[in-house]
Formats: C-alpha cells, structure tokens, sequence
C-alpha cells in the first residue's frame, strides 16, 4: 500500500469491500477467509493467495490454517522451478514513439542449463493498437485511461517479441536473489496473475511493478524510494545497481544488430544478394553455383538471407508457406557449405554506464557581443547533444526542458519544451527506414524577441556509417504569436558520433513561413563527455530576426556544463 491505499484496482485482489483503502479491513477479511475456508482445492482462499498465506504464518505464527490442495500452484511452481531472478531491460525501439523510454521485465530462472526455458513475468497497458491513435494512447496513458495486466510467459517468446520483431537489443542483469527470495516473489506474481490496475505512463507503468516484486523478494532493499514524478525503464536499473542486487550482465542482439553486422562482412558486390533471394528476386543457385563468390561469402549471404527472411516473416512483409519453402531451401543449403567463421556481433556500451535522466545546466556566453547566462533543467530523459554512450544511436526524448537566460538584468525563457522526439533511422541495405522528429512547447526561433508556442511534426531520411551520421528533414510546423503563423522548414543535419567521449551536432534550416518571410537558421555544437554524468558542451546558434521591416542577424556562442542525475 502506499499512503494507506492499495495500488491494485481489481476488485477480485481484495476479500473486504473496502479493501483497497482500509488495510485492518482487509487484514480481518483474509484472515477470516483462511481460517473458514469453503474449498479446499485450487479455488481456495490460500491457493489463490499463497504469498499472503504465508506472510501471515510467518508474522502472526499461525500453524492451523485450513490443509488445501493446490494443483495448479504446485504444478506451475514446479514447471518454473525457480532459483534465481534476472532484471531484463529491451532497449528502446526507435521507430516507435510509445516505446522509446525502453521496457523492463523480469525473468524467473529455472533450474534448466537453457535460459530460454525460463519464464518471464511483464505488466503492460493493454491497448488495442490497431484502433488508438498516437494522440489517444498518450492521453489515457497520462490519465490512467489504460487497463495494466500482468503476464507469465515462456522467455524466448518475450525475446521473438522485442529482439526480433521490434528490433530491440536486450540486456539482461543477473540479480543475487535466493532461491527463497525468488520464491517469496513467484508467491506474489501468482496472486496477481488475473488482476488489473490502472495503467500509468509515468508512474505506475511496467518497470514501476516490476519494483515491487523485487521489493517483495528482499523487504530490506528500498528501490520504489529513489523515483518520484516518474518511473524512467532505465532509471530502474541504475536503481538496483545502487541498491547492490545486480551481480552480471549479459547482452543479446537483436535481429537488426546482427543483419547490421552482416553488411559490415558483405562485400560489395555481394550485399544485395540476401534480400534478393528473399524476394525472391533471384534462384537459391545463383548464389550457391557462382564460382566468383568465394565459400564464406556465401555463407555469409545465406547466413544474412535466413536472418532477414525470419525478420521478413515476423514483420508480415511474406506469408507463411513463402517462409516455410524458402527456410527449408536456405537451411538446407547453408548446411552443405560446412561450418565457417562464427559471427561476432560487438557488445554496444553498457546502458547502465550511459548518463542519468535528470539534467541541469549552467553556462554563459555571448548573444551579438553582449555577456549572457543560462541555466535550465530537464526532468527527462535525453537529446541527440547529449552524449549518446549507452543510448540508442539518433534517437532523443525529452519531457518539460526548461532553459533560461539572463541578459542585462532580465530573465527570458529560451526554451521551454513540453515534449521533444526525434528518430534518426539510418537507412541501409536491409532497413528501408525514414526518419522523424516532433516538438511541442516554446522556442525563440521565430522572428520576434519572445519565446513563441511551436509545435511541429517532420520526417525525413537518414545515411550514416561508423564514424557519423547524415539526415535530411522537412518540418512543417506552426507558432502562436498574435496570431498563428505556419511554416514548411527543410533541413540538413550531421552528427560526429564515432568517438565515446564526444560528439559533434551541426544543422542548417531554411524556413518559409505563410506571411512570405524566409529565415535560416543554424547550430553547431561540440559536446564532451568528461564522466558519466557530467558534459561540457560548446555551442554556437544563428538566426535571423526581423522586426518590423528590418531583418538582423542573432548570433549565440555559449559554454555550457550539463550535470545528470
């Protein structure tokens, strides 16, 4: 319970009417339920609610409780045969805007050499997505408007989901649970199974109950206690770094880590070849027969070729008897070229050693030769300046960023966002993306001196490689000043990123506005990663400005020191 009220809606969790606000109520209620039980088998009292069964024996040192017999229980325990607990963290996806933050479950360690016959419990909104609009899911999912459900599935098909149809790398952290923690904490996953909560996007969101199972494992550990305002995936797993239960790490690549790979070992001329025999734009012995492939060329065709058919098939791009035919064509083939080089897939930076979510800055500059100074905070989560170690490349998030100035005596507001997105997508051979970004709140971009409401929605492309990344972008977009005002903005962006400890940002807009004004604006940045948590950032705007008929130049050039925590 948190203030006195419990953080489950279902009515169905609860013995007493008034069990979801009155804790002595419901404490009488079950105790009642125990000891006068009308069944004695699965719908039982205490094999509904085990977890609760024994909290009691061991409190109240009760030993008569009615005897029941708990199949189900007992033979769900015993199919998950729990020993250990791993905190599993999919990164974010970066095409999706609702899943960008990324996701945390928890897998249940059984006692089998093979993890992927463990089990894996998840909580999540349930959302009908073929039927809620962008605008409607974050609606109910700031106001509670979702149902949350929780989930006990086979762990490799949470992998299918988010590895492979989603694209999402997933880092595994190995928790130093007991077996008797893990087993207080199946105890309350199982009485939870069929219930639902109101569903939070910020708060009561999955990683947030996923905190209280691992609270309920090990009462002494207090990882709820460091998040207020939101629950931020990652955030949760620098919390149990900090509350010392993570004992080892393990990465898994998604399918497009590895098809990213695979272009890497493609020569040239043979990197179209995979996805041509997928679509079937070419014969399995086009491959096979041609002499001037060399033998782990063709490997590594056939190799890329399975991986991308299995992401085809799982995307619904083919059918299922095209996948079936081509899988067993390609198997069989692959087969008989023997065993080569195993492929290695580099393990990315370590989200845990990425910056924190909350961020201040501190700077001071020069605004058309004349001394300024800013501050600003942003509660969450992360933009492209930032450094980008540990995070997904060319995706940015951020909520309520605030950045003020002060000049000659006067505090003005820079920016004042209330949501900012981007995904720079890069395209490739196998990865036909494009590219996005969107921005709601204030900015002093346009014309006039104050800080104007924007909002914005582009999209654009994306090319990159090793050492940086391109993107070209078109904006429409429209600001309320005394009277609305839209735009069509285009433009061209580059981000120096091969080097972990920094990383360069420069972009050039041209914007065309419906009052036939024209403007161009510019930025670059040089931004060092000095620790963790701490940036250094150079940056340097332009931008046009007119008023009234006279059209000038504002140039920024600032050192800012960001801090996250």
């Amino acid at each position: 319970m948190v203030n006195g009220e419990s953080e489950i809606d279902d009515v169905q969790f609860f013995f007493a009417s008034d069990g979801k606000t009155n804790a002595k109520s419901e404490l009488d209620a079950t105790l009642d339920a125990l000891f006068q039980e009308k069944s004695f088998d699965d719908n039982s009292s205490a094999c509904k609610f085990p977890a609760r069964k024994a909290w009691l024996k061991e409190k109240l040192n009760i030993n008569d409780f009615a005897k029941v017999t708990c199949k189900k229980y007992d033979d769900t325990l015993k199919k998950l045969n729990p020993k250990s607990a791993t905190l599993v963290y999919p990164s974010a996806h970066i095409s999706s805007p609702t899943s960008m933050f990324g996701h945390t479950l928890i897998r249940i360690n059984s006692g089998y050499n093979s993890r992927l016959l463990s089990y894996a419990v998840n909580y999540a909104a349930e959302v009908e997505s073929k039927k809620t609009s962008m605008f409607m899911y974050a609606t109910k999912g700031l106001t509670g408007g979702f149902s949350g459900s929780y989930s006990l599935l086979p762990y490799y098909e949470k992998l299918k989901e988010y590895r492979d149809t989603e694209q999402r790398d997933i880092w595994e952290y190995d928790l130093n649970l007991s077996e008797e923690e893990v087993l207080r904490m199946f105890m309350h996953i199982w009485e939870l199974k069929n219930t639902k909560s109101d569903y939070y996007f910020f708060t009561e969101n999955c990683s947030y109950n996923m905190l209280w199972f691992l609270e309920i494992a090990r009462p002494s550990i207090h990882l709820r206690e460091h998040f207020g305002y939101d629950i931020i995936p990652l955030e949760t797993v620098h919390a149990a770094k900090e509350e010392n239960i993570v004992e080892s790490v393990n990465y898994r690549a998604s399918k497009r880590s590895i098809l990213l790979k695979y272009e890497e070992l493609l020569s040239d001329e043979n990197m179209h070849l995979p996805r041509n025999l997928v679509e079937s734009k070419i014969e399995l012995n086009t491959v096979v027969d041609n002499k001037n492939i060399d033998k782990q060329q063709k490997r590594y065709i056939l190799e890329a070729a399975l991986e991308f058919l299995e992401y085809s098939f799982a995307k619904h791009y083919i059918s299922e008897e095209k996948y079936l035919s081509l899988f067993h064509n390609m198997t069989k083939a692959r087969a008989a070229l023997g065993s080569g080089e195993k492929l290695n897939v580099e393990v990315p930076q370590d989200p845990l050693d990425s910056h924190r979510a909350l961020r201040v800055s501190a700077g001071a500059g020069y605004r058309d030769n004349k001394p300024i100074g800013f501050l600003g905070i942003r509660p969450a989560h992360h933009d492209l300046e930032d450094s980008n170690y540990g995070f997904l490349r060319g995706s940015q998030i951020e909520f309520l960023n605030l950045q003020l100035s002060y000049a000659e005596n006067n505090v003005s507001v820079e920016e004042a966002t209330i949501l900012s997105a981007a995904s720079l997508n890069q395209r490739s051979e196998f990865f036909d993306n494009f590219s996005w970004r969107a921005k709601t709140g204030w900015d002093r971009d346009y014309m006039g001196e104050k800080a104007n409401f924007i909002s914005t929605v582009g999209a654009g492309y994306s090319w990159g490689n090793k050492l940086a990344y391109i993107y070209l972008m078109a904006d429409p977009l429209f600001y309320s000043t005394e009277k609305i005002v839209t735009a069509i903005g285009g433009s061209l962006g580059l981000v120096i990123d091969k080097f972990s400890y920094m990383n360069t940002n420069l972009e050039l807009t041209r914007r065309w506005y419906d009052t036939r004004e024209e403007q161009w604006l510019a930025e670059a940045s040089q931004n060092f990663r000095v620790s963790q948590n701490l940036q250094l950032k150079f940056k340097y705007d332009y931008g046009e400005k007119q008023y009234l008929e006279i059209k000038e130049k504002r140039e920024t050039l600032r050192a800012v020191l960001n801090y996250y925590f």
